[in-house]
Order: structure tokens, then C-alpha cells, then sequence
């Protein structure tokens, strides 16, 4: 642990900073300096975020330069900065650096491929936000951080201290701005954690398709043959739950990259939701909140110090960070051979879309540039009708490039390599939210095994006449009904409504990507 590292090439002056501190002095510093921070009964440090208890995607910005400029595509998820502009929040953010007793610095690597990993260096003022980067990075070895040199990227997080919402193009006080020609990422006005991670995340989706190698918003496991399955998935389809298989070892729970030789881990940890964990639902998630775990915004007993996991007074997006080796089946390094299966997950709940439908390439693209789930209504009573979203690649907010990029790359690794997509429904069947019920997790599982066994890959198969992929009629320890989910509803003929309706919000979601999107991605979309 260095405790005097300058800071001088950044115009930062504080004398006392520590540089890659081990978790025992982030404790330490954590509980003397920062107001509602804890040790839980296991262990972890219970940390609090303030204000923001979760992302703030509509303040989210990148400067708008030369170098990158024709790359990005432009609009409600990626809004353009002035590079005057953030000059003067880099500048804020470094006059508030500079007020501080005490800085941090986290150098760590994004990527555990080598050829492909970037160095990462945090700068921040809270011995949370350390921890935190510190498990989410890959962990230099004293070797690697001797010779780590100057970083690739570099993050300043001044997120106690507020952007000027009367500076140009600032929505409110909070600002996370990056900038790819000074390769730069400046953090105002929210001390939310996941704003790093997923900062370098975004990094990451802009340089990897530049080298011609695929970033995924997902989750990878691989089996003891050395078979690896990808799993796409928006929030609440199964995606965590699913690929966390005791059969089959963790390559990584949230970000990859797909290469020429396969696929590799972008992060060092988990960054895991805790609502409603229990130790019988989410073994290896609950085992892993222990000693260098950081828990988010959760409520614990004053006495005991035992968490609630159930309460969300404070938010529902209660977190905890914890490095990936404390996964006990996590396969370290966190890389693995080319992909045998890639699952995309939704969770229908209009109880249109079977259990598992087999992909086309093209159909692969199409579903993967649309990002389809659904939530179900709220709790108001009589209100039953479900509502559709769409996030482009599973990870809408954090994609750069336009959304066909990433579906031509996969389109070229699916063809290179062989890999077959599955489009598993983890929601309702027979009947939409309020009609029908929740598919049931053990016959979700018999098809995932089914799919990793390579059993459903041989199984005949049905053409859906609305959506045009190919339904498996038979399944292993799954009732052969509901695999058509046709079959499931009383009323025929109320199904074939509801398919259309469901049809018609994928084809005018998929308008807007249809410009730069190929013929044969078009016809792959439903039939109206």
C-alpha cells in the first residue's frame, strides 16, 4: 500500500494518497471517516451511497470529438458533451479532489484476455468507492502494479460534490461525463458506486468493437468439458439465477467480450442485486457477502448486525460487490473457448412466446438488436396489462456504437463458429400476467440442461406461423404441452390476438433500427 503516490500530472496536490489499499485499511478508513458505514454480521462493510441509490442514465454524456464522433450513435442513450464543457466539470471535479485530506487511487485492469485488457485508474475521495473498484477491477499482482505505468483510462470521482446545472448541457446536478479523446471519465453529484462500473463498461463497448472483437451485456459458464454457454437478459428474466449452475463453473456474471478465440471475463467480481436474497435461492451469492464484500444502501439490526435482505426502505436496488473468486465454482482466469450455445432470456408476460424457440442467425440479430422482456403491472388493483421493454443488445444504456455493430459482430461469430442461439421465455404460459401463471423454474432448468446436453438441439421441430422461429415439440422432463404455447390457453383465438399485439410491438420497436439494419435481419422479424 503506497501512501504518498502523486497525483501532480492531474493538477492534484493532496499530499496523503493511498494507492491500491487492501481491504482491512478501507475498512479502517471507512468507519472512521464515512457516516453510515457498518460491518455486517458476516463480514462485509455495509456502505451507503447518499442521495443516488442507483444509475443516472439521463445525465449520462460523451464529448463529442473528432476522433470518435462517427462512431457513436447519437441520441437518447448517448448524448452529446461539449468538450468545453467538460473541461469545466473536469475542472470542478479536480477543485473538489484538491479540498480533501485524503485521495484514493485504484489502478486495476478491465479484461482478463490480455491482448485486449486496458489499465483502469480510479481517483476518489471515499474509502467505499476504493473497495468497491477494487473488487469490480481485475486485482494487479505486486509485479503488475510495480510496472503498471500510466493508465489507459482514468476515472475522477467527485460524486460528493455537485455539477453547475447552469453550466451548458446539464440537466441537473448530477453529471457523468466521458470523454474518449483525453480518455477520461468525470463523475459529479452522485456517489452511486455502479456509475464506475459501468463507466468502464461503456469503455470497453467502444473499444472492443474497433478491434473487431464483441462486447456483451452478459453472463458466461462454462461445463466441465470445457463447453461454454453465453446468457443475454435484461432485469428479472433469470439471467443471474440461471447461469449460476453448480454443474457448471462461472466465468463471469455481467460483461464479456467475444473474441477470435473465445470469450473472456471483462470484470474481477460480482456486483450482485440483494433484494430478497436467501441463502436456499442464491447460495454462492449469500456465501460470497462476507469479509471485502461491500453491501449498498441495505437495512441491518443495530444489535446483531444481521441484514435484511427484504427490507427496501432505503431502495429496491440493494447491491453487494464482491471479487469473482469468492464464487467458490468461478473459473479463474475468467476466460473461456468458443461458445457452444448463446441463451437469450426474456420473460414474456403477455404468455405469448414458448418456452424455447431455436434461432436462425438472422432471427439471432433481430432479437438481439430488439431486447425484449416485459414487466408486469404494478399493484394497483383491476390493472392486469403488462407493459413491453426493449433495450437494444440487453444493455441499451452502456451500448456506444449503433446496435447493428454488435449484431454484425455476433452474426460473424455465430457463422465462425458454430454456436447456437436459444430464445428461452422465462415468463408467463398459459395466459398472460393475470390469466395465466409464471413458467415454472424446474422446467426452465430441464431446458437449459436439455440445451447444454445437446439433446434439444435433435428433437423435431415447429415453425411459430407469427414469429418464424423453430419450436423443439418434446423436451425432457417438460410437459410436451406447453413447449406450443398455443396448447396452454383456453381461448385460441384470444392467444392469436395477444401474438399479434405482441408482433406489432417488436416490428414498431424495430423501426428504428431498420435504416442501417440488412434485409435479411428485416425479414427475420415477426410476420404481421
Amino acid at each position: 500500500m503506497d501512501r504518498h503516490f502523486s497525483l501532480a500530472k492531474y493538477d492534484i496536490t493532496v499530499k496523503n494518497v493511498i494507492r491500491n489499499a487492501p481491504p482491512a485499511a478501507l475498512y479502517e478508513l471507512a468507519l472512521r471517516n464515512e457516516a453510515g458505514t457498518a460491518i455486517s454480521s458476516t463480514g462485509a462493510m455495509i456502505a451507503m451511497s447518499g442521495e443516488k441509490t442507483g444509475r443516472s442514465p439521463k445525465d449520462k454524456r460523451i464529448v463529442d470529438e473528432p476522433g470518435s464522433s462517427g462512431n457513436v450513435w447519437w441520441g437518447d442513450v448517448n448524448i452529446k458533451l461539449d468538450p468545453h464543457v467538460f473541461a469545466v466539470n473536469h475542472e470542478r471535479a479536480v477543485d473538489y479532489l484538491n479540498t480533501r485530506k485524503q485521495l484514493f487511487v485504484v489502478d486495476g485492469y478491465a479484461g482478463w484476455d490480455e491482448r485486449y485488457r486496458i489499465k483502469i485508474r480510479v481517483i476518489c475521495s471515499r474509502a467505499y468507492h476504493a473497495l468497491f473498484m477494487h473488487n469490480m477491477l481485475i486485482r494487479p499482482t505486486l509485479a503488475e502494479l510495480e510496472s503498471f505505468g500510466e493508465p489507459d483510462y482514468t476515472i475522477f470521482n467527485a460524486g460528493a460534490f455537485s455539477a453547475n446545472r447552469y453550466t451548458s448541457g446539464m440537466t441537473s446536478k448530477t453529471s457523468v461525463a466521458l470523454n474518449f479523446a483525453k480518455k477520461e471519465f468525470v463523475i459529479l453529484g452522485t456517489e452511486y458506486a455502479g456509475e464506475m462500473k459501468k463507466g468502464v463498461f461503456t469503455i470497453m463497448n467502444y473499444l472492443m468493437p474497433l478491434q473487431g472483437q464483441l462486447s456483451m451485456h452478459c453472463s458466461a459458464n462454462e461445463s466441465k468439458e470445457g463447453q461454454v454457454s453465453i446468457f443475454f437478459g435484461l432485469s428479472g428474466t433469470g439471467k443471474t439465477t440461471l447461469s449460476a449452475d453448480p454443474n457448471r463453473r462461472l466465468i463471469g456474471d455481467d460483461e464479456h467480450v467475444w473474441t477470435d478465440r473465445g470469450v473472456f471475463n471483462i470484470e474481477g467480481g460480482c456486483y450482485a442485486k440483494a433484494i430478497n436474497l436467501t441463502e436456499e435461492q442464491e447460495p454462492e451469492i449469500y456465501r460470497a457477502i462476507r469479509f471485502g464484500s461491500v453491501l449498498e444502501n441495505v437495512k441491518y439490526d443495530e444489535h446483531t448486525r444481521v441484514v435484511d435482505y427484504t427490507d427496501i426502505s432505503i431502495t429496491e436496488n440493494t447491491r453487494c460487490a464482491y471479487p469473482i473468486e469468492f464464487i467458490d465454482n468461478a473459473k479463474i482466469p475468467c476466460v473461456g473457448p468458443q461458445p457452444t450455445n448463446v441463451i437469450m432470456l426474456t420473460a414474456d408476460a403477455y404468455g405469448v412466446l414458448p418456452p424455447v424457440a431455436k434461432l436462425s442467425p438472422e432471427q439471432a440479430m433481430y432479437h438481439f438488436i430488439s431486447g425484449y422482456t416485459a414487466k408486469v403491472a404494478g399493484t394497483e388493483v383491476g390493472v392486469k396489462e403488462p407493459s413491453p421493454t426493449f433495450s437494444a443488445c440487453f444493455g441499451g444504456p452502456f451500448m456506444v456504437w449503433h446496435p447493428t455493430k454488435y449484431a454484425e459482430l455476433l452474426a460473424e461469430k455465430l457463422r465462425t463458429t458454430g454456436a447456437q442461439t436459444w430464445l428461452v421465455n422465462t415468463g408467463w404460459t398459459g395466459g398472460a400476467y393475470g390469466e395465466g401463471k409464471r413458467m415454472s423454474l424446474k422446467h426452465t432448468r430441464a431446458i437449459i440442461d436439455a440445451i447444454h446436453d445437446g439433446s434439444l438441439a435433435k428433437v423435431r421441430t415447429a415453425e411459430d406461423p407469427v414469429f418464424g422461429f423453430q419450436v423443439p415439440t418434446e423436451c425432457a422432463q417438460v410437459p410436451s404441452e406447453i413447449l406450443t404455447p398455443r396448447n396452454t390457453w383456453k381461448d385460441k383465438a384470444a392467444y392469436d390476438a395477444m401474438a399479434k399485439k405482441l408482433a406489432k410491438f417488436f416490428v414498431d420497436n424495430f423501426k428504428k433500427y431498420e435504416s442501417q439494419a440488412s434485409d435479411a435481419i428485416r425479414a427475420a422479424g415477426p410476420r404481421l
